[in-house]
């Protein structure tokens, strides 16, 4: 994918290829509602509007009341990625019991004209934001040559637990789709709170499919991304989540599971 200039490290020629956004001064701030623990533990039901998600951000991940198919919100919009596979406009009413929120300003872009693997755009963010202690945003506009996701169904209660469900996940591939990549980098320190690592969500360039990806690989396409040092969080007030054992001993290694 890059040609190495000979006495450079891996890390400085990746950092000049990305080109530095001019940005505004304005203060980046992720807007969280729940946890990713509650979600694990089965509380799958929330108060927080797609239309009150909107106040907080333009740009997002998460799932809907009744763990409903996966959240994807971007320039304004948010859509339901449905257990099919298929997309729709999510209506204003509708509720969520988990999402990230943020206002998108990226500070630094990236074109990659050449096959990249999803490892490879991970390392061009992590040569340019070195540190795991503060989180990022990412978006990827572009042409990919195959994209694996997943959806959740809905469920009923009494809930199973996030693990559980996902042990008869609906799995879908894309191949050769147009579209959009959006997601967060979270530090490690924050499993549990929501998801160490990167989690990232696909949805076609015609709104008409998507997911939670599991793997993909970028024929061409711009990145987009940026650091966000500041942090809200919503928590519920409802029995559910009151009740909900949040520390489980397998907490890592159920989050893992449920989100590769």
């Amino acid at each position: 994918m890059y040609d190495f200039v000979s006495g450079c490290s891996c890390e400085e020629q990746l950092t000049d290829t990305v080109r530095k956004l001019a940005t505004h001064s304005a203060e980046k701030v992720i807007y969280q509602t729940s946890l990713m623990s509650a979600l694990l533990h089965g509380v799958y039901d929330g108060a927080t509007t797609v239309a009150a998600l909107l106040e907080r951000g333009d740009f997002g991940l998460g799932t809907f009341n009744q763990l409903d198919g996966e959240l994807v919100a971007l320039d304004r919009e948010v859509y339901q990625l449905r257990a099919d596979g298929s997309a729709r406009p999510a209506h204003p009413e509708q509720q969520s019991p988990f999402a990230v929120m943020t206002f998108f300003t990226p500070e630094y872009e990236h074109h990659f004209s050449e096959t990249a693997s999803r490892e490879a755009v991970h390392r061009v963010i992590d040569s340019v934001i070195t540190s795991d202690n503060h989180f990022c945003a990412l978006r990827i506009s572009g042409e990919f040559t195959a994209v694996q996701t997943r959806t959740v169904p809905c469920q009923c209660r009494p809930y199973r637990s996030m693990p559980e469900v996902l042990g008869n996940q609906p799995v879908f591939a894309f191949h050769q789709q147009a579209g959009e990549l959006i997601g967060f980098r979270t530090p490690q320190y924050m499993q549990g709170i929501n998801v160490a690592g990167y989690h990232e969500h696909f949805i076609t360039r015609d709104r008409q499919g998507g997911g939670h990806i599991l793997d993909y690989e970028l024929a061409r396409g711009t990145l987009t991304f940026g650091a966000i040092s500041k942090l809200v969080i919503d928590l519920p007030q409802d029995r559910d989540f009151l009740q909900a054992n949040l520390n489980p001993d397998n907490l890592d290694e159920a989050i893992r599971s449920v989100e590769s």
